[in-house]
């Protein structure tokens, strides 16, 4: 069999992992200016200045021949999400995400937002969206230049917002802020119990998606990151299903709410009742 990766970023770590567990070549297709080492053959789709990464379909359909028994793996960020549907159309295959494992001819696949796993069977190629993790390391084979196929688009304009890059998925520990916080000031507290405990800063959707205070790479949830860290501090959050299943895989949960009742007490191994502004700063204090 043959694992294809579709990528469109260098930070493919985690596929190639994957790619690697199932045995057989690994081909990587790249996209742009991208540079994947670990794989057994790159094969490189050019894109032209001031040409969208997803105009590049054509071309990256041309370069995977996938045939029955091979895996098409592609990371799940919104470019190479275009690209695997696009491939999923001219193969004719099933697209798998949020596969929790896979070999040939056989998936585990989580659904309904992660309360249950269903298994899953296919003959043909199939392409799976999995998490992307970090940028790839080992040695990159000298790439071959694909026909530069491609849709008639272009970028006309572009609007940059700089914000630091968070790799949730392979930080070991995390500290999530919820609503609990009156405002985006008082993150400050969260800041500072990351510093002392050496952790990154991550947040639940309302967060990210609804007051804006964080960017959405740092949101925990059911359709934002899927975390597995060895430390997972929870605070002034609810505790909805939405949010467990992105940190269920957590190997130590600590709670802090002032709810005594709030559902992430159930999913913790530790739960603090208490009020965050007086609470964080005690085991900022006592960390030091």
């Amino acid at each position: 069999m043959t694992a294809w990766i579709v990528a469109a970023d260098k930070r493919v770590a985690s596929v190639v992992e994957l790619a690697r567990s199932l045995g057989g070549q690994v081909i990587a297709v790249t996209v742009g200016d991208v540079t994947v080492g670990g794989v057994d053959r790159v094969v490189n789709v050019p894109v032209a200045d001031g040409v969208p990464v997803e105009a590049a379909a054509p071309g990256v359909a041309a370069v995977v021949t996938a045939g029955p028994g091979d895996v098409v793996l592609a990371a799940n960020r919104p470019a190479e999400r275009v690209l695997a549907g696009a491939l999923a159309a001219r193969l004719g295959a099933p697209v798998l995400t949020d596969v929790v494992s896979l070999s040939q001819g056989a998936a585990e696949v989580s659904v309904f937002g992660g309360v249950s796993r269903e298994s899953v069977s296919f003959a043909g190629p199939v392409v799976a969206v999995v998490d992307g993790g970090p940028a790839a390391g080992g040695e990159a084979p000298s790439a071959e230049t694909a026909d530069a196929q491609a849709h008639d688009a272009a970028v006309t304009s572009t609007e940059r917002q700089d914000v630091g890059e968070v790799d949730l998925v392979a930080a070991k520990r995390i500290v999530a802020a919820g609503r609990g916080f009156k405002s985006e000031e008082d993150l400050a507290l969260a800041r500072d119990l990351c510093g002392a405990l050496g952790a990154e800063l991550a947040c639940s959707r309302p967060l990210a998606e609804g007051v804006n205070w964080l960017p959405r790479d740092r949101y925990v949830g059911v359709s934002g990151q899927k975390v597995s860290p060895d430390l997972y501090v929870a605070v002034g959050i609810s505790g909805q299903v939405q949010h467990t299943m992105g940190m269920n895989g957590s190997t130590v949960v600590v709670a802090v709410n002032s709810d005594g009742n709030a559902p992430i007490f159930r999913d913790a191994d530790y739960g603090i009742v208490g009020d965050l502004y007086q609470v964080l700063p005690a085991i900022v204090a006592a960390a030091k």
